[in-house]
This record gives C-alpha cells, sequence and structure tokens, in this order.
C-alpha cells in the first residue's frame, strides 16, 4: 500500500502535468458571465482563451489586462461565412475602443475566416405605466429600445462613424434602415457590410444596410 506521503507528492505531479487545464482555468478569468444564463459554454471559453493569449503573447498585455467580456456568440452571416458576436460589460466598452481596431485584427486572425464584432451588454427597460413597478422612477433615455438600438449600430461599426441614416418604407409597410458610413473607412469595412445587416438583424429583429453615401442610391 502506498504511503500518504508518497501519494500526496504523486498528486502535487499529477495536477502539474496539465498544464492546458490551469491555463483554461485562468482564460476563464476573461469572461464574467450572469449566472442566471447558466455556465460559459465551449465557444465562449474559446473566445476568453483567445483574448487571455493575446494579453499574454503579444504586446497588447496592458490593453486586455483589465478587460473581459460577458458572453459570445457565432452566428451564420452570408456566403457560408460565420461572425462572432463578443458582449462586453457596458461600463468597460470605450475601454474596449482603445485598442479594438487592432483586437479585432488579431481575433479575426485566430477565428479564420469568421467577421468579429464587438457589442457592449446594455439593458432595455420596460415604459413606466401602471402595470409595472417602474412607474414609480423615469427611466433613462439610454435604457429605452430605441436608444439601445441606435447604440447598437455605433457598436457595430465603430470605429467607423455613421454619417447620415433614413428609413425607407417598402410597399407592405415595413421598413428599412439605410445606414450611411463614413466613406474615408470603406477600404477597411466594406468587406463586413453584409455582416453588419444580419447581425443587427439578430440583435433587434429589424432590417438595415450598411453602405457609402457614394453607393447609395
Amino acid at each position: 500500500r502506498m504511503p500518504l506521503r508518497t501519494r500526496d507528492s504523486l498528486s502535487r505531479v499529477c495536477s502539474f502535468a496539465h498544464p492546458s487545464s490551469a491555463v483554461m482555468f485562468t482564460a476563464r478569468k476573461k469572461i464574467v458571465k450572469d449566472p442566471k444564463m447558466g455556465p460559459p459554454d465551449a465557444f465562449e471559453e474559446s473566445v476568453a482563451q483567445a483574448l487571455f493569449d493575446l494579453q499574454g503573447n503579444t504586446d497588447m498585455k496592458s490593453d486586455l489586462a483589465d478587460l473581459v467580456i460577458t458572453q459570445a456568440k457565432e452566428v451564420d452571416v452570408p456566403n457560408n461565412r460565420k461572425a462572432v458576436i463578443i458582449y462586453v460589460p457596458f461600463r468597460l466598452l470605450k475601454n474596449f475602443h482603445n485598442c479594438q481596431a487592432r483586437l479585432v485584427r488579431e481575433l479575426e486572425k485566430k477565428f479564420t475566416g469568421k467577421h468579429v464584432v464587438i457589442i457592449g451588454q446594455r439593458r432595455i427597460l420596460p415604459k413606466e405605466g401602471r402595470k409595472n413597478r417602474a412607474s414609480l422612477q423615469k427611466r433613462p433615455r439610454s435604457r429605452t429600445l430605441t436608444a439601445v438600438h441606435e447604440a447598437y449600430l455605433e457598436d457595430l461599426v465603430y470605429p467607423t462613424e455613421i454619417v447620415g441614416k433614413r428609413t425607407r418604407v417598402r410597399l407592405d409597410g415595413s421598413k428599412m434602415l439605410k445606414v450611411h458610413l463614413d466613406p474615408k473607412d470603406q477600404p477597411n469595412v466594406e468587406y463586413k457590410l453584409e455582416t453588419f445587416s444580419t447581425v443587427y438583424k439578430k440583435l433587434t429583429g429589424k432590417d438595415a444596410t450598411f453602405e457609402f453615401p457614394a453607393a447609395a442610391e
């Protein structure tokens, strides 16, 4: 029978024989998910791992050290491609913006063939009324459905600036939002325009097209 001290020593050795487990445990610190939504799934863990790797293996360490995500999803987009939607705490969104252009490029290298977009996690509050408890407190405009959907537009295309928007009403009464982007960024984001439309539809249920003024009708 193996002595207790020997077994303890062997256990400690074995615990160091699987560094990948320790790395994944550390990488999980990069995702802070609402417990009500359950634990991170395998895909979310892969995104957290990618962020952790960039933090540890590139000169982005100082940019990413305090950044975490709240969830991640993979969605189908046109041309048999997929997009990665990464949700981040709203309070950290500006910090992500400081390094977002490069971060997205690096993540798209890791998730080959997939477009990456970063969205601030926002909460929509119900309208004040007799049937909800919000009636005694006026909700901030930033928490209204309209404001949150407008903010999603800004998040989707960042750092590209939106220079104009207009709504077209189709013959069947449905609406299509046309979003005009700054032409100077056309070479950098034109390949993502259909992805922007698809992700916005996923987020809001609304139709939108993204284009540049020179190409607008």
